[in-house]
């Protein structure tokens, strides 16, 4: 705890009080840390890139700065440390999804005349590899299926032939996917990643944001669920999304599944696989 106490003041100056461990973090160990004038919240990790914390900052000032909707305010950006101001955790109503839907729809509005990002950041503990694109569907492929399919590779968690099978995807990728301007994207929005305030006002945690299509992040919200219908329907009330993005889904949901495929391996492997063989 003194190795902690001292970690913490980096970041911290006032007088600390206590210090609570915090449930629901797979990567990073966090922290509830009050002090005599405040509450913050705190991730530890001494085991991640330099640049780790920093990117997840940028991320969330990316999103604030968009104006839409809430993020945690970043109070300091350490090595091993991000401290945050603690925002405590409300009631998912009805309200807060036809909210968030409406919110994201204007986050999904905040547009660029490119896709990617000036720089890479991180999905999870993974590298996620950006640049800037012209065409989206060569940046799905290139920046998003390619570099995670590689690693799952050489980490013997996918078989050769998923490689094959993404390039001859590769080929036919442009028709496969509709073309719209660049959105801003929250990046890894799954419902863990989202949450009510006290005033049942969505908020939103652990980005790994850059300019895409829209559709992956829609997609990826149905792979795990937890998303409440209200929340589709505001969305697409506030933002149509294009004819057939149903039958796209899966083919999105490649990248969150090589994620985790990377990460876990097992049935998430198999289901990359079997996604691959009915597209490619």
């Amino acid at each position: 705890m003194d190795v902690l106490v001292n970690l913490l003041k980096e970041g911290i100056l006032e007088d600390i009080n206590s210090i609570v461990p915090v449930g629901g973090g797979s990567i990073n160990d966090t922290y509830k840390v009050k002090t005599s004038d405040k509450i913050y919240f705190v991730k530890v990790n001494r085991n991640v890139p330099d640049d780790f914390f920093e990117k997840e900052a940028e991320g969330l000032t990316l999103l604030l700065k968009a104006g839409k909707i809430r993020t945690p305010e970043v109070i300091f950006i350490g090595r091993n440390l991000l401290v945050m101001e603690f925002i405590e955790r409300g009631r998912e109503s009805k309200e807060f999804w036809n909210s968030l839907g409406c919110r994201l729809a204007d986050i999904h509005k905040v547009t660029a005349s490119s896709f990617g990002l000036d720089n890479h950041n991180y999905i999870g503990s993974l590298e996620q590899h950006n640049g800037w694109y012209n065409n989206w569907p060569e940046f799905f492929v290139e920046r998003r299926l390619f570099p995670l399919a590689h690693r799952a590779l050489t980490s013997g968690r996918l078989e050769r032939r998923g490689v094959e099978l993404i390039e001859q995807l590769s080929k036919k990728i442009n028709e496969l996917l509709v073309h719209e301007k660049p959105s801003l994207l929250h990046g890894d929005l799954w419902s863990g990643n989202v949450m009510a305030d006290l005033s049942q006002e969505p908020v939103l945690v652990d980005p790994a944001v850059y300019f895409g299509n829209r559709e992956i992040e829609i997609a990826f919200t149905t792979l795990f669920g937890g998303f409440d219908s209200s929340f589709y329907e505001s969305y697409r009330e506030s933002y149509p999304l294009e004819e057939n993005f149903d039958k796209r889904i899966d083919l999105y949901n490649l990248y969150p599944l090589l994620v985790h495929a990377n990460l876990f391996g097992g049935g998430y492997s198999n289901s990359v696989m079997t996604i691959l063989r009915r597209f490619a």
